[in-house]
């Protein structure tokens, strides 16, 4: 932030005085402190389409089932990280179901040009959960996050309680312990 104050200081002649410069300060504190407040709110899955592998247009929403936990897992088949993760995951997965009443929805992100992979690389890995598509990227963007992997977390009201980017070993213990944690 000091660095921000700085640079429009030396742009903004104004800023130089110690008033504006204590002004400006207590606004971007406040606004970082709402981007992290409303950060951890929970929110709602945005209503967004996305397609089943057969290419049927389906409302993310609608996958979602109250009183369920639900994983989402944002991939893509050139994504080795990703990969590595729904492998870990599938370990799990059957337990995880029975223990904690949940399933996993695993989208990919691959865009048009490389969609022809995903149900070879599925059958593959034989995965056990549901995957879909969003091949435009319209939920990755509509959940603001750039890059996979990305996991979101449902709980039984379908609000999101965990997100999470990135994989390396271990995270889905991590997970398991969020799984844990919304058990009645």
């Amino acid at each position: 932030m000091k660095h921000i104050l700085t640079l429009l200081a030396s742009r903004h002649p104004i800023i130089n005085d110690q008033k504006m410069y204590a002004v400006i300060r207590t606004v971007l504190v406040a606004l970082c402190i709402n981007v992290a407040w409303t950060t951890n709110a929970q929110d709602l899955l945005p209503e967004t389409q996305v397609k089943t592998l057969d290419g049927k247009q389906v409302l993310i929403n609608d996958m979602v089932e109250e009183g369920q936990l639900t994983v989402i897992s944002f991939w893509a088949t050139w994504c080795k990280p990703c990969k590595k993760e729904l492998d870990a995951i599938t370990e799990l997965y059957e337990d995880w179901q029975e223990d904690y009443n949940m399933k996993l929805i695993a989208i990919s992100v691959d865009n048009a040009r490389a969609v022809a992979k995903v149900r070879p690389m599925v059958a593959e890995k034989q995965w056990p959960f549901e995957v879909l598509l969003d091949t435009n990227q319209d939920l990755m963007r509509a959940l603001h996050f750039q890059s996979v992997p990305h996991t979101v977390l449902l709980n039984q009201q379908g609000e999101i309680v965990y997100t999470h980017s990135g994989y390396l070993p271990g995270d889905e213990d991590t997970l398991e312990e969020e799984l844990q944690a919304l058990m009645p």
